[in-house]
């Protein structure tokens, strides 16, 4: 595995900037950078949000809610299982003594 950086270049809201990067991770670095201009583009469309740095703030702030929902719905869905399984074990424990 390369530790070594280069620059990758990309472009968010048509501007270009350029992002050190290890070899190994610039395909997702790219897709990052393609789901943020997404997300800005979104927002300025809106006709809401202006000036960049506020559409960059409110994609930002979009995205980490989208990542911590789904922290949030995965915890909730473990607990979910996991009762399930309590239960279907109990259930399981039930009828195997009859």
């Amino acid at each position: 595995m390369s530790e070594q950086s280069t620059t990758v270049a990309v472009r968010i809201l048509d501007k270009e900037y350029l992002v050190a990067s290890p070899e190994e991770q610039q395909d997702a670095l790219l897709r990052a950078a393609k789901h943020l201009d997404s997300k800005m583009r979104e927002i300025r469309a809106s006709g809401k949000v202006f000036g960049t740095e506020r559409i960059a703030v409110m994609a930002a702030l979009n995205i980490t809610h989208e990542l911590l929902e789904r922290d949030t719905m995965s915890e909730a869905s473990s607990k979910i299982l996991e009762a399930m399984d309590s239960r279907l074990d109990e259930a399981l424990g039930e009828n195997s003594g009859k």
